[in-house]
């Protein structure tokens, strides 16, 4: 483990020291090699380590400054609006990486236009026992039952309270990712992370899909969604009325599921929606190990349904909800079907380890070569094209 991590902090870490030259070119042969470098030094050592360890590790080389930065200054075509706010380009880093806060800097340095933090709750909690998070290497994807592990509001709010205050701004958009504690009721816990966080945040995600806190999805049900939201809603209003909140739903509701879902996001005036989170489902295709512990399956297995699910949505409430898709992002192509199906902004999180830091720059180039390919000025023309056709025509007013 301790070659692994030396191995991986050689790599990664020296991405932070060449190529300085903001030129696309230069900028494209630094990725390109990196990522190679990643795949063929660093990852056969990263592998051998503990998942959690990997994941701790790369977050303290990211607190210290030694993850690659992406100085090649996005193409025109990825900017885009969202939410009202306006986002360099529309690739961002999915909660759950990132949990505590404290490497958002870093992580908007190497190329993200936007880093969730979190998920957050009120008071600190371990998540469950050890081991929690699985890879499936041969399935490009992972498993995990972390359990909301949390510094703790106190704590993360802290932390980026002096991330704000610092002379530099942030080099994009930070949201924040908020959740409940295990045994807590769930208004209360959501609304104090509302009036905790909202005068931080860039924009709030009520996070009811995590697989792994007992009776959290029950919360995706009509009545009791239409409660939190009401609540959430109401707090928001009160203590950040500028600040968007969205809510974070998983990929295995069935549709009368999702359309309640979908009723009640319109109809409480939420601002967006993310989908999606980890999958309880476990695909035939499976081969990894791993394959059968408990917990949400993300990465390339949950790409097929979270973009399918993704699509309903945006049919579902006409293409008026701003959408965030996620899940199995791993190339440009991959973050283009996504807004093709309907997401205005694109987050990923478990390709990072297969694929390593310098893919984000990577995924933005191609993006941005699809979007010319296809005839798009821009993102937003790009969002939902190949749903529209799904959406319900008005119906006529008159006889004619």
């Amino acid at each position: 483990a301790r070659l692994g991590a030396m191995a991986a902090g050689a790599v990664i870490a020296g991405g932070a020291a060449v190529s300085f030259i903001p030129h696309p070119v230069a900028g494209d042969i630094k990725n390109r090699a990196g990522t190679a470098l990643y795949k063929n030094i660093a990852w056969p050592f990263v592998s051998l380590m503990n998942p959690e360890m990997s994941h701790v590790f790369t977050i303290w080389l990211a607190k210290q400054r030694l993850t690659p930065v992406d100085r090649v200054v996005d193409d025109a075509i990825l900017q885009t609006t969202f939410l009202g706010k306006k986002f360099n380009n529309p690739l961002g880093l999915a909660a759950g990486c990132d949990k505590h806060g404290e490497a958002v800097r870093s992580f908007l340095e190497m190329g993200f236009g936007f880093v969730e933090v979190g998920s957050i709750t009120p008071q600190p909690q371990d998540g469950n026992p050890k081991p929690r998070m699985f890879r499936l290497k041969d399935d490009g994807g992972v498993i995990n039952r972390y359990g909301f592990n949390s510094d703790g509001a106190e704590v993360v709010r802290a932390r980026l309270a002096d991330l704000r205050e610092e002379k530099e701004a942030l080099p994009g958009v930070m949201g924040i990712n908020l959740g409940k504690n295990k045994t807590a009721d769930a208004v209360p816990d959501y609304v104090y992370g509302v009036q905790q966080f909202g005068a931080l945040a860039d924009y709030l995600v009520v996070n009811i899909s995590s697989p792994n806190t007992p009776g959290l999805r029950d919360l995706q049900g009509k009545k009791d969604l239409q409660v939190l939201m009401t609540a959430v809603m109401t707090a928001r209003d009160k203590a950040c009325p500028t600040v968007p909140v969205v809510v974070k739903i998983a990929p295995d509701v069935d549709e009368a599921g999702l359309k309640d879902i979908c009723d009640v996001v319109l109809a409480a005036k939420v601002d967006g929606m993310i989908v999606s989170n980890t999958t309880n489902q476990r695909p035939e295709s499976l081969v990894g190990e791993h394959k059968g512990e408990v917990g949400g399956l993300s990465g390339l297995p949950l790409k097929e349904l979270s973009t399918r699910v993704l699509r309903q949505t945006y049919v579902l409430t006409q293409g008026k909800v701003p959408l965030i898709g996620v899940g199995g992002v791993g190339s440009g192509q991959d973050a283009y079907e996504k807004i093709r199906n309907g997401a205005g902004l694109v987050q990923l999180y478990s390709q990072l380890a297969y694929e390593g830091p310098y893919a984000v720059p990577l995924i933005k180039t191609e993006l941005a070569a699809l979007l010319k390919r296809d005839g798009f000025a821009s993102v937003e023309e790009a969002v939902g094209a190949d749903a529209k056709a799904e959406l319900q025509k008005p119906k006529k007013s008159g006889w004619w």
